[in-house]
């Protein structure tokens, strides 16, 4: 059998029609995805660990044989994917699960986080744990997204390292707490990989690595043995290639086939898309500055998506009004940050460290005692805060005050996407992936995705579009992407 395929463009649907074929086994696709991590993964820093080799590859062979016996266990038997350090992963898989922090590393689990198992009951190959921003962001509010004291700096595989006095989400930022993940795929470590998002978490790695992606309705998958940051915006999601990868892998995630979108040719029959005005939905200068031209660049390639898309049968309405992140409000309250801090103190990290048998801290108030004891690690020159931390360690918000804010909250942002949706008649609200619209998502708990847009003639950065839909449609989103895929240029791919 031949070997091969290219890691930076093969897709997981490619690699599973030459497994079909016998044209290539499991094991010669983990060789491969190993090799391409030996060669580039020290310039990019995507990885927090790499399944230790000689166990990746008695599975892949277990798998090979299953699979010469006339047994697949799914459409994704045999593929390798990779997982945010926030998935907990049993100890006899070989890697740890950190969320990114030092004071993390040692612990050992005993079981899977229910999504990890149902991987793994799929017959997926978990290559290895990718670095993300420490907790999801919930440390020091302006550190780097992609940056880990365990990991160190994820580097964009089209842009290479941060630029100097690179603001937040700059163009040479790989943006997202996600970061390692949408790095590793774009940089053909893995065909496939999971993410979360609390706001924006998938959709800007993603969308800077030239990836499809997807952030389903939260609470619709068993978040059992995962770490998040909240449990009101927090939803895991795939990233891939392709949008029949998500496809592929988001079915398994649901346990169930979506029926006629893995079917036939794409089309856009039933979907109608209000496109926002990019000169309105765009980040803030301070946020991500802008060089030579690039802002028009973004904006014309939008304006030629959404004209292309029309052209192909879309029914589309532009531009469409929303109201902006400032009517995210619950009866004059400002409600986004005291549900996080809430829900990461008292939902999320004792629920995430009860998840280990064993665990070098037991509690928020050792966190941030081990940083204060491993400064010259933990707290470097660069990042020397752990300021969120301790907000959400002192947090005395009474409990019923929070269940009044995400209920207003929910219902706010629900409203003003419902206006849109119900005004408008259409079924997906799109915008710049580089806009606030992840903000309208988290709050509303509606499903978000993101697909290719374009590349910087700047510096070669990605940049897509981010899509929302209403609750529990994911199929609509899953549609119009693999539309979208099947009527654009080919994704950017980066030159290593």
């Amino acid at each position: 059998m031949a070997a091969s395929f290219d890691p930076l463009t093969t897709t997981a649907v490619d690699l599973q029609q030459l497994l079909r074929q016998n044209k290539i086994s499991s094991v010669q696709i983990v060789e491969k995805y190993l090799a391409q991590i030996e060669q580039h993964e020290a310039k990019l820093h995507a990885f927090i660990s790499v399944a230790p080799r000689d166990k990746l590859l008695r599975a892949a062979a277990s798998l090979d044989e299953e699979r010469l016996q006339g047994k697949t266990r799914s459409t994704l038997h045999g593929i390798p994917i990779v997982l945010k350090d926030n998935f907990v992963t049993a100890s006899n898989l070989g890697m740890g699960t950190t969320a990114g922090s030092l004071a993390l590393v040692g612990a050992k689990a005993s079981v899977n986080a229910a999504i990890v198992q149902r991987l793994l009951d799929a017959g997926l190959l978990i290559l290895g744990k990718t670095n993300m921003t420490e907790f999801a962001g919930m440390k020091m509010t302006m550190i780097s997204p992609g940056w880990s004291p365990v990991g160190g700096q994820t580097v964009s595989a089209y842009t290479g390292p941060i630029a100097p006095d690179e603001t937040l989400l700059g163009h040479s930022a790989p943006g997202g707490s996600s970061t390692g993940s949408a790095v590793a795929v774009a940089a053909g470590f893995s065909p496939l990989a999971m993410g979360t998002e609390t706001i924006g978490s998938i959709v800007t790695p993603s969308s800077r690595a030239a990836l499809y992606a997807l952030k389903p309705t939260v609470g619709v998958q068993d978040s059992t043995g995962l770490y998040t940051l909240t449990d009101f915006y927090d939803s895991p999601g795939p990233m891939a290639k392709s949008a029949a990868d998500v496809l592929a892998l988001f079915e398994i995630l649901l346990g169930r086939s979506l029926g006629r979108l893995g079917q036939g040719t794409p089309d856009w029959e039933g979907l109608s898309v209000a496109f926002l005005d990019p000169l309105v939905w765009r980040m803030a200068d301070a946020m991500c500055r802008q060089h030579e031209r690039t802002a028009e660049q973004m904006r014309e390639e939008y304006q030629r998506a959404i004209a292309r898309l029309k052209e192909a049968g879309c029914a589309v309405k532009f531009p469409v009004e929303l109201a902006d992140i400032s009517a995210l409000m619950v009866d004059g309250q400002h409600a986004i940050m005291p549900i996080a801090f809430w829900d990461f103190k008292n939902l999320c990290i004792p629920r995430f460290l009860e998840a280990f048998d064993e665990c070098p801290v037991k509690s928020l108030d050792d966190i941030v005692q081990f940083n204060e004891d491993h400064k010259d690690k933990c707290l470097p020159s660069e990042f020397p805060e752990q300021g969120d931390l301790i907000k959400a360690r002192d947090n005395e918000d009474a409990e019923d005050n929070i269940a009044a804010l995400k209920k207003g909250l929910r219902s706010v942002a629900r409203q003003i996407l419902d206006r849109v949706f119900d005004g408008e008649g259409v079924n997906i609200i799109a915008a710049p992936a580089d806009s606030s619209l992840c903000i309208h998502a988290a709050a509303s708990g509606y499903p978000i995705a993101t697909v290719p847009l374009g590349q910087l003639r700047y510096n070669s950065r990605p940049f897509g579009l981010c899509m929302v839909a209403q609750k529990d449609r994911e199929d609509t989103l899953l549609q119009f992407m693999a539309a979208y895929e099947a009527t654009s240029p080919p994704r950017a791919v980066p030159t290593l």
